[in-house]
């Protein structure tokens, strides 16, 4: 049975985030007849912006609600009445958690579990959380938090006793000109005629905010529960987003940042011991889940993976060249793009 989100109640944390305002905006194109949209976030600032482009006259079904995911009991009383919800919420800046431990770990930990228990407690039925490639075998403590989050959504089928609902979790990696990404800092730099790489090997996976929007939409429409859904994606070279960017500027190479990584990776070869493939995504299952496996993998016509394998954005067949970076810059950032 096909996803049908109209007549349904949906709450998504960080909703002013630009996830969040993709979500929003593919919501009331595909489901106009939604009952209920509540964009849970603490900026007043960024909600009247937001509301600017989704007004209530027009979006009858928006709601804008001033909360934290730190805040339990707020969190709870915008869950009154919610089907769905979307957690989108975090701290991401990788330098500002190092520096901030403990305001990391309460967003993104305690806050994953307060999105837990509001669930729990308020009759919802879907629960999809959004994770990070840099969950996968973190070495920062950005990438900590969200993969103690991922745990946490994933055992909380395991609380949910006889409820109708589920919990799973997309993972996905670099969105293409997203905010702090290196695609907007290209386009900023390119006129001093210096584009700055850290390692000329460093390699990143791409995909835009529709395709996370796609694959959230996914994984409430066919999650049995306790699932980590990971895209198939292309990859590419920073030094092509150079090329593609200013190719007639000089790279120069600075090094790479404390905390990052010289390849994103989304599935390691740990997980892959409890990974299923699937025609456009991989899913790695829960270690105790709540149904069979082997009816999961015939149901979803799907395959283990073999022995060894590991997902990262350096060993993908699928790779964007420069021109293409151009085509996806121009789709998906900024449409008077050109070189």
């Amino acid at each position: 049975m096909a996803l049908d989100l109209n007549h349904k109640s949906i709450l998504v944390t960080g909703g002013t985030g630009s996830f969040g305002k993709q979500f929003v905006a593919t919501v009331f194109e595909k489901f106009p007849d939604v009952k209920r949209l509540v964009v849970f976030s603490r900026d007043e600032l960024k909600q009247y912006e937001m509301s600017q482009t989704f007004p209530h006259d027009k979006f009858p079904a928006i709601r804008y609600f001033i909360g934290d995911v730190r805040d339990a009991e707020r969190l709870k009383r915008a869950c009154e009445g919610i089907d769905v919800i979307v957690h989108a919420a975090a701290l991401k800046q990788v330098p500002a958690a190092e520096y901030n431990p403990m305001e990391c770990i309460k967003t993104n930990i305690f806050g994953a579990e307060n999105v837990i228990n509001a669930a729990l407690d308020c009759g919802v039925k879907d629960v999809v959380a959004l994770s990070t490639d840099k969950a996968a075998a973190p070495i920062n403590l950005y990438g900590a938090t969200k993969l103690c989050s991922d745990k946490l959504f994933v055992a909380a089928n395991n609380m949910k006793g006889g409820r109708d609902l589920r919990f799973s979790v997309v993972r996905y990696g670099n969105v293409i000109g997203s905010r702090g990404s290196v695609v907007p800092f290209f386009l900023q730099r390119r006129h001093t005629g210096v584009l700055p790489i850290t390692h000329p090997d460093m390699t990143r996976f791409n995909i835009s905010l529709e395709e996370g929007v796609d694959l959230v939409l996914y994984a409430l429409e066919h999650a049995w529960g306790g699932e980590i859904y990971v895209p198939k994606i292309p990859s590419y070279k920073i030094t092509e987003v150079a090329a593609a960017i200013g190719p007639n500027c000089r790279q120069e190479i600075v090094g790479i940042r404390p905390g990052e990584k010289l390849h994103e990776e989304m599935i390691t070869e740990t997980d892959a011991l409890s990974t299923v493939e699937l025609d456009k995504y991989y899913v790695i299952l829960p270690f105790t889940p709540r149904w069979n496996v082997d009816d999961f993998i015939r149901h979803f016509n799907g395959k283990r993976v073999a022995d060894g394998f590991h997902y990262n954005s350096a060993n993908n067949d699928d790779w964007l060249s420069a021109e293409q970076i151009r085509e996806e810059i121009r789709l998906h950032v900024d449409a008077e793009f050109k070189i």
